[in-house]
This record gives structure tokens, C-alpha cells and sequence, in this order.
């Protein structure tokens, strides 16, 4: 595929500045960037490489002023990054569409009952059961298992090993990555008097709705009753639990290896960084954000606030605590000499009001 810088800023509503014929065939990073190659320039920390890449193209802010020489041909727009993002998502597009398979490997199983969409790809070695429905446009990849009565949306793309349970159902133009585990039983069990414990059964689902995103080797375990949901436009990353009966809300992100316990729901909007443990049954406030590392196991109520540390506390407590954390050692030497001094001062003070009784 080959653009030239006018076809893009013309797509970009940008403007150009240096040569508009000038050719790309692929994107690059700006300090990796060669002949032939678009990129962009956002983080200012960055700009020293504009005056050294080999990039072809590079698409900058409408404001930026060059302090040296380059000899990149420039489209200037609003939002850099907002823009490269938009020319990723539209490359990504076309390598699809380029590569698509639009079949049934005749290595995959597909039981009679399932209905497949029209332009659906099933790759080897993969699993559909009975009564199974997979919308229009997508994409299953190899060894993928996707268990009886579960409905799945159109234009979804499922990568090799993912394996979707019984009774879940999952939205539109969801994409999930490689040996990620939905519909999996809940942590559910009865502890008995003699010290053993009884499974509980975990007879609900889980429901994905539409333009989720979820990493690989995450898993999503199926409610006791009821539903697990992961709503719209929430994007989940690699290496997370998330437990039976969680809500994760609208437009929610997850960082990788986070885990959130069961019944716990996750307002619209709100950012979970990485590790961070949640219990359960906890309810959180709509744009609720948690820094990396936290523990939380209470209900958040007020909206957009941040949240850091273990246990997680608002975050200007938490930036004054870490000041204190530093400096720990320091104050536990100046505890033990002003203890040292008090002894001293109390001996010496015993000692003269001795002193003063004998006389």
C-alpha cells in the first residue's frame, strides 16, 4: 500500500508542509524511521529525533516551530497522536481485509445446530457446539472452543486458544486475545464443619457487550447466579481475574495482572491500573481511578477521584505518606537519640532531686 503526503493530509484535514508527492508504504516510530516510512512527532520529548529521522513523513501539531533543520516533509494537524492513531487503525483495517480467510478449515468442527453469519472465518482445530450462533464477519481463530447455547455477535475476532463457556454471550466487534478463558466456574465453595468444602454451583454467564477488548490470558469467571458483565467499550489487559458476578462499567480500562473479586462493581470511566487487587462485593464510584500496586476494600462514592497505595487512600494523602516512607529511617534514628536524651535529662533530674532531699 502506498500513500502520498497530500492523499494523507487531505484525509487528516491537515496541512503540508515540504514535498506533497512524497511517497509511504508503512509506519514507523520517529527514531526508527526511514525512507518510505510515515510517523508523528507528539511528545516533545522526542523532537530531537525529527532532526535525524529518515522518515519520509512525519505528522506534527499545527503549532509546533522546528528549532533546526530537517528534512522530513511535515503534515500539521490538531492532535498528532489522535491522528496517527486514526492512520493505525485504517493500515490495521487494510492488512486485515488483505489477509482475510472467509471459510470453515475443514480441521475445525462445527456442530450441525450452529448457525454461522455470512463471511465468518473457523480455523483448525476449533470447537463449536451445539446450538451455537456466530454473527457476520468473524474471525475464530485455531483451537478456539466455543461452548453450547453461546451467542456471539458480528465482526468479533477471537485469537488461537480462547475458550468461551456455555450460555455466554458476547457483543459486537469484540476482540479477544490468545488462551483468554470466559464463562469459567466462579470461586465459589461452602465450608463444611468437618473442615472440608462444598462446590457451589456456579450456574449463571458471563455477558460481553459490544467493542470490548480483552487481553490474552485473562480470565472472566461466570456468575453464581445471574450475570458477570463486561460493558460497552470497556478494554480489559493481559493477565487479569476477573471474579463471578463482577460489573466492569462502560469505557472502564484494566491494566494487566489486576484482579477484582466477586460482586464488585466498577463504575463507567474508571481506570484500574496494574496489580491492583479490589475486594469484593464493593461498589465504585463512576470515573473512580486506582494508581498501580493498590489495595482497595472499600466503596468509592465520590466520582473521578484517584486512589493510590495498599491500602489504597486519596492520593495527595498517599503522596504525602510516600514523602514520610522515605524518610523513615532518618526519623527512627532522631526517635532513638531524643529518647537517649530524655533518659538522660530524667536520670539527671532523679538525681539532683535525690540530691536535694539529703540536704
Amino acid at each position: 500500500m502506498q500513500f502520498t503526503a497530500k492523499q494523507i493530509s487531505e484525509f487528516l484535514n491537515g496541512s503540508i508542509d515540504g514535498n506533497p508527492d512524497v511517497a509511504v508504504t508503512e509506519l514507523s516510530k520517529i527514531e526508527d524511521g526511514k525512507e518510505g516510512s510515515l510517523s508523528f512527532l507528539s511528545n516533545p520529548k522526542y523532537e530531537n529525533f525529527l532532526y535525524s529521522t529518515q522518515a519520509s513523513v512525519v505528522i506534527v501539531s499545527k503549532n509546533f516551530k522546528a528549532s533546526q533543520a530537517y528534512t522530513s516533509t511535515l503534515i500539521r494537524v490538531e492532535n498528532p497522536y489522535s491522528s496517527f492513531t486514526v492512520l493505525l487503525d485504517k493500515y490495521n483495517e487494510a492488512l486485515n481485509a488483505q489477509n482475510a480467510k472467509r471459510e470453515v478449515d475443514k480441521l475445525a468442527f462445527v456442530h450441525p445446530t450452529a448457525k454461522i453469519g455470512n463471511n465468518v472465518f473457523i480455523g483448525a482445530f476449533a470447537y463449536i457446539a451445539e446450538h451455537v450462533e456466530i454473527g457476520d464477519g468473524c474471525n475464530i481463530e485455531p483451537q478456539t472452543f466455543i461452548g453450547a447455547n453461546t451467542k456471539i455477535g458480528r465482526e468479533c475476532s477471537f485469537f488461537p486458544g480462547v475458550k468461551i463457556y456455555h450460555n455466554c454471550i458476547i457483543g459486537n466487534r469484540v476482540i479477544i486475545h490468545a488462551n483468554t478463558v470466559i464463562g469459567s466456574d466462579g470461586f465459589g465453595f461452602a465450608p463444611q464443619k468437618d473442615g472440608t468444602y462444598n462446590k457451589i454451583p456456579q450456574i449463571g454467564n458471563v455477558i460481553v457487550e459490544d467493542d470490548v477488548e480483552i487481553g490474552a490470558n485473562t480470565t472472566v469467571d461466570r456468575a453464581t447466579m445471574g450475570s458477570t458483565i463486561i460493558k460497552k467499550g470497556a478494554k480489559i489487559d493481559n493477565l487479569i481475574q476477573i471474579a463471578h458476578n463482577v460489573e466492569i462499567g462502560e469505557n472502564t480500562v484494566v491494566a494487566a495482572q489486576s484482579g477484582i473479586s466477586g460482586s464488585t462493581k466498577v463504575g463507567a470511566s474508571s481506570v484500574i491500573g496494574g496489580q491492583v487487587g479490589i475486594a469484593g462485593h464493593l461498589t465504585l464510584a463512576k470515573g473512580t481511578q486506582i494508581g498501580a500496586q493498590a489495595g482497595l476494600n472499600f466503596n468509592t462514592t465520590e466520582e473521578n477521584k484517584q486512589w493510590h497505595g495498599s491500602p489504597a487512600q486519596p492520593l495527595r494523602n498517599w503522596m504525602r505518606a510516600s514523602v514520610i516512607f522515605k524518610h523513615l529511617p532518618d526519623i527512627e534514628k532522631r526517635i532513638n537519640l531524643l529518647e537517649e536524651d530524655i533518659k538522660r535529662l530524667s536520670s539527671s533530674l532523679e538525681e539532683n532531686t535525690n540530691n536535694d532531699n539529703e540536704r
